[in-house]
């Protein structure tokens, strides 16, 4: 008895399933269509009259890797991997110092700082802010390319 019910739970739910799946590809097919027109317009639209101006142009700085502990607990190791994007032509003697001053920031760190979602953004944040101070505004933004700690 329990057997044939748990047969027709199966049954039930694989083709609701397949169900949901060919409800799902009929609508996206017809999304794509309507989408079609909107896209080759926006396309042309952004290529009328836009020439690349020099003064726009960005450019990225890989720093070297940064592996310290923290603060608090020391047992705790983190490693960064960061690049800046400076509007304009890059400084490699300003990056490295930059580099230096991040360094330093993350050795005062304690881990309940840095543990969650939240305090993730805020160090994101912190470490915008000490880079675009040290650069007087040169940097626009900080890329995190990984962040671990153990």
């Amino acid at each position: 008895m329990q057997a044939a019910a748990l047969l027709v739970m199966t049954a039930l739910a694989g083709g609701m399933g397949w169900l949901t799946g060919a409800y799902l590809e009929e609508r996206s097919a017809s999304g794509q269509s309507e989408n079609a027109g909107k896209t080759e317009v926006a396309v042309q639209e952004g290529q009328e009259g836009n020439e690349p101006d020099n003064e726009s142009l960005s450019s990225i700085v890989a720093l070297d890797p940064i592996t310290t502990n923290l603060a608090e607990p020391t047992s705790i190791w983190v490693r960064m991997e960061l690049a800046l994007v400076f509007e304009g032509e890059s400084d490699p003697t300003l990056a490295r110092t930059i580099h230096q001053d991040l360094f330093a920031y993350i050795r005062t760190l304690r881990l309940k700082q840095i543990e969650s979602a939240s305090g993730f953004q805020h160090l994101k944040s912190d470490i915008l802010e000490r880079a675009r101070i040290r650069s007087d505004d040169r940097v626009k933004q900080v890329l995190i390319m990984s962040f671990l700690y153990e």
